[in-house]
């Protein structure tokens, strides 16, 4: 009996789903306790396999679905899916540079508060758009800027403030959001490790006029490669939706022609009456697109987002319950009463007046199979991608130099950076570990911590 194409779709995703459940292709391999991960199932895989029997290749019908979810999730009514959470920070910053923003666009020489403790891909995009990150120093317990701190660094060329939710602990909103008001300031908030985290009934990413996030395998859920932009500003969305897809004036998504139904019946820059809108390019843009692939992974995905917050919270959870007694000699994190973090890592510190340091401390759980990471760049004005190029850059409420010009009193003038770098680590809390994880995390912190005290 001839078989239809659907029937034998169907066979075939059944069997990816049961070649899931058999082969496990996810699942963890040692007894090593690893800092992040992701957690797959068959759900994924069927997904995916459904998106290479389409064979649309590029952003198709799965990644109009993520979208349209995805921002519904979130409470928002535009976002925009892009290769990675690092082209989802050059999309949201670049597009604040569009002419189409009038005045309030930003220019060369601007200015964006940032900070020098976090991930690179945070402030990489104001040196690529010729803009002048001004850097105030961080707090310890959270992580995040010292917000007392933003004022005496804002110039009449400040334009924006542009920083990281810190592995998933969101910095006080009422306060930035206030001070953006008074200086009528851009808000980008990268909340590519905060994805979930909440500051009262709003999710990070939504307060500011530009949210990002990333879906790395490490992040709250994955595409493995991947990111996306949200806004509830139809100019921003626009202006986002451009330069993501080489900067063209045109919207219409690929394979669709004439959405606007006036294609040939525009005049744009100095181009000829009626030229085909689909080829008018209004930026200068990128390819920054996903694939269907990736889409369908994290469609499936987004369905147990819940689930992976609540684990990642309970596994945050345990450890501040566990390590409470040894504060003696470690900082543990703390949040503002009015965020529910959605925790990307725990971060600890390791007090200066410890029996030991934080590299003993690292390599010590590393020997005992558990696997920790830096706050990574720990303070990036230290970084050869700074110190070996001629950036212009601002520290605090300093003048702009040349990051190759830096000296050790510059480095001082962000004491609480210097010693996240120098005391500072996480462990992992992600949905691949569990409370038994945590536990025996704890147990060979305690043992560590038994041998220098003795």
């Amino acid at each position: 009996m001839t078989r239809t194409a659907q029937e034998i779709k169907e066979e075939i995703l059944k069997l990816s789903r049961e070649y899931y459940e058999l082969a496990r292709p996810d699942a963890r391999r040692s007894d090593y306790i690893p800092v992040s991960g992701k957690k797959l199932g068959a759900e994924e895989l069927s997904n995916m396999v459904e998106a290479s029997l389409d064979m649309w290749l590029t952003a198709g019908r799965f990644n109009a679905e993520f979208e349209k979810k995805f921002a519904e999730k979130l409470g928002v009514k535009h976002a925009v899916t892009t290769n990675s959470g690092s082209s989802a920070n050059l999309l949201a910053l670049t597009a604040l540079t569009s002419h189409k923003l009038g005045e309030k666009r930003l220019k060369k020489g601007d200015e964006v508060i940032a900070v020098a403790s976090g991930f690179p891909t945070t402030v990489n995009p104001i040196f690529q758009n010729g803009l002048v990150p001004v850097f105030v120093d961080a707090e310890i317990d959270t992580y995040n800027i010292n917000i007392d701190k933003i004022e005496e660094a804002i110039s009449p060329k400040t334009k924006c403030i542009f920083l990281a939710h810190t592995l998933g602990n969101m910095y006080d909103m009422d306060r930035i959001v206030e001070i953006c008001k008074k200086y009528n300031l851009w808000l980008i908030e990268d909340s590519c490790d905060a994805l979930g985290a909440k500051w009262e009934n709003k999710y990070a990413g939504t307060i500011g006029h530009i949210g990002t996030y990333s879906f790395y395998p490490a992040h709250h859920l994955t595409m493995g490669e991947g990111g996306a932009v949200i806004t509830n500003d139809p100019v921003l969305y626009r202006i986002i939706l451009s330069v993501r897809d080489w900067g063209r004036d045109c919207w219409c998504a690929p394979g669709h022609d004439d959405t606007c139904h006036a294609r040939f019946k525009m005049k744009l820059g100095n181009l000829p009456e009626g030229y085909d809108h689909k080829y008018t390019y209004s930026h200068v843009g990128y390819n920054l697109k996903i694939t269907d692939w990736q889409a369908a992974c994290g469609l499936a995905q987004l369905d147990k987002l819940d689930n992976f917050l609540s684990i990642r919270r309970q596994n945050a959870e345990t450890l501040l319950k566990e390590l409470d007694d040894l504060q003696e000699v470690l900082i543990l994190p703390k949040h503002h009463e009015k965020c529910q973090p959605s925790w990307f890592g725990f971060l600890v510190s390791v007090k200066e007046n410890a029996p030991f340091t934080k590299q003993q401390l690292v390599e010590y759980l590393e020997a005992n199979h558990i696997g920790t990471r830096q706050l990574f760049a720990g303070n990036l004005l230290r970084q050869p991608m700074i110190t070996m190029n001629e950036l212009d850059l601002r520290i605090g409420k300093g003048s702009v130099q040349r990051s190759n010009e830096l000296t050790e009193k510059d480095y001082q003038k962000l004491p609480m950076t210097d010693f996240i770098m120098n005391h500072t680590f996480w462990l992992g809390t992600a949905q691949n570990v569990n409370e038994n994880d945590m536990k025996q995390i704890s147990k060979v912190i305690h043992q560590f911590v038994k041998e220098h005290r003795s």
